[in-house]
Parts: C-alpha cells; structure tokens; sequence
C-alpha cells in the first residue's frame, strides 16, 4: 500500500497550458498562480502561452516598434503607451499585445480598478514570425469584431508589415502614400517608412516621424485632444 506521505501533492490550480479552452476567469485564476509566467493569452476561450523569444525574430523589431512609438507618445499629451499590457476586450478575449495606443481622455478603452486595460485600444501592434501566426488569423479577427481601429502586423520572417484600418466592420490595409510613408488615421502625425524599418535603419524611421509631428494635420488632433 502506497503511503499518502509518498504521493506527490495534487496542484490545486492546474498550470496554463497551450490549447486550454478556459472562461477568462480561469484563465486569470491560472495567469495569477504562476507569477514566473511572462506571457499568455487568451484567443477566443483558447490558451496561448509564449515560446522564449528570439533577438531578431521578435527582441529587436520590438524594440524598433516601441522607440518609434515612444517618440510619438513623447510629443503627445492626452495619449497613452504600452508594452506586453493585458487587455481586457470580451468574455473569451484576453490578448497582451506587444504595443498599444489609446486615447486617454474620450477614447474607447480605460484603465479598470485592478489597473487594466479595458475595452479596445485604438491602435495595437503585433511581432509575428509569418504568416501562419494567430496574430493574422485569430487575432485579427478578434480585434476587429472588438473595434480596434488599427491593427499593425510586423510578420519579421516574411519581410513585410501589415497596417490595417478599420472601415465599416472590415480592415482594410492602409497604403503608403507618393513618398512611401504610411500615415495611421487614427493618431494623425504617426508616420512610417516601412522600408527603412523593414532594412533595419531606425535612425529614417524616426525621422519620418519627427516629420510626421510637425504636419498640420498632427497640430490639428493636439488641439482636439486639448479640448
């Protein structure tokens, strides 16, 4: 006879798990029993719990993303910023999205009690490997039905990055204009060389940017947020 003092102890929480199907309460539950987790989300009931991360399939584009918008948040009051920030969209839906976007004061999500984002971002951006990622099927799906108004895809392996725009409940991809900049509608002044980020020259990056910040349609959207 086995002793009980023998037997492993049963978890009294299970661990998450890739492929759960979880209510979004237990996957929280599960989320905050393992403190050590960097990152999970819930898609659609379903877990996805992140592999280690590569340096230049996701470090360093991250990086990349978050500098260029770093520097449109620095000139810009009334806006919020985020890193790997759970959001809170729907019942089966907690995503935590490399970077967001959001209007602070009058947008479309806010910050919960338990210091949260919650509601859907106006702008959010994904690192994907390829094509084959959730981040342009499941996701994507997920963020329009959830009103996310643009959607930003840098799929690192496939040389190519995705902007969408919401329009009538569809995305459609936004494309660059005579100069090959990319101008999000949303947050007037936040433009991109997709070009030069996709050759990994920052430095152009930003300075599109910087431009970006000094067009008048960028002056017009300061005075909105203003009043």
């Amino acid at each position: 006879m086995i002793s009980p003092k023998a037997m492993s102890p049963i978890l009294t929480i299970p661990p998450l798990e890739n492929g759960d199907k979880l209510t979004r309460h237990e996957f929280e539950r599960r989320y905050h029993a393992m403190p050590n987790l960097k990152k999970a989300e819930l898609i659609e009931g379903v877990v996805y719990v992140a592999s280690p991360l590569r340096i230049k399939s996701h470090g360093e584009p991250h990086a990349y993303i978050m500098t260029w918008l770093g520097v449109y948040k620095a000139a810009t009051p009334g806006i919020g910023f985020a890193d790997n920030t759970t959001v809170l969209l729907d019942t089966d839906n907690e995503p935590q999205p490399d970077a967001l976007l959001r209007i602070e004061t009058g947008g479309q999500s806010k910050i919960n009690k338990d210091d949260y984002v919650e509601g859907a971002p106006e702008l959010i951006v994904e690192i994907a490997a390829s094509s084959a990622s959730y981040d342009l099927h499941e996701k994507l799906k997920v963020y329009r039905r959830n009103q996310v108004q643009e959607y930003l895809i840098w799929r690192v392996y496939d040389y190519q990055f995705d902007w969408f725009r919401l329009q009538q409940g569809e995305y459609i991809q936004l494309q660059p204009n005579a100069d090959g900049i990319t101008c999000s509608q949303v947050f007037p002044g936040l433009w991109l060389d997709k070009t030069a980020l996709l050759a990994g020259d920052l430095g152009k990056v930003l300075t599109v940017v910087q431009q970006g910040l000094a067009s008048p349609e960028y002056e017009d959207f300061i005075s909105r947020l203003s009043s």
